[in-house]
């Protein structure tokens, strides 16, 4: 199970917080928050840091989100990348479609 926390920032940024998975499971739980987070706010920061499976699926609700975000003129940023997002998002060789840094933990 998926669980959300918000916030807002202080240049007025929703900051919507996923922790769990993300996969088709959940997707449409997903898919309702975020399409809501969306239409609450101008600009949505996600953090995915807390994110330890992605799925098509949940890469899938990525995109929609970024080009709902294009469609109505909001902003989308990424701020928080798990491993797990930075996966897949190299995998589908698509950091440049979301424009967000990726920071990678010197861990890693």
């Amino acid at each position: 199970m998926t669980e959300f926390a918000t916030q807002t920032t202080t240049d007025g940024a929703l900051h919507l917080i996923l922790d769990g998975p993300m996969t088709i499971y959940n997707a449409s739980e997903i898919k309702a928050q975020l399409l809501n987070a969306l239409k609450s706010a101008s600009i949505l920061e996600l953090d995915l840091s807390h994110v330890g499976e992605m799925d098509t699926a949940g890469f899938q609700l990525l995109v929609l989100a970024k080009q709902e975000s294009l469609r109505e003129g909001k902003t989308l940023r990424i701020v928080a990348h798990s491993p797990a997002v930075r996966d897949v998002i190299d995998f589908y060789n698509m950091d440049a479609f979301f424009g967000d840094p990726m920071i990678i933990p010197a861990e890693h």
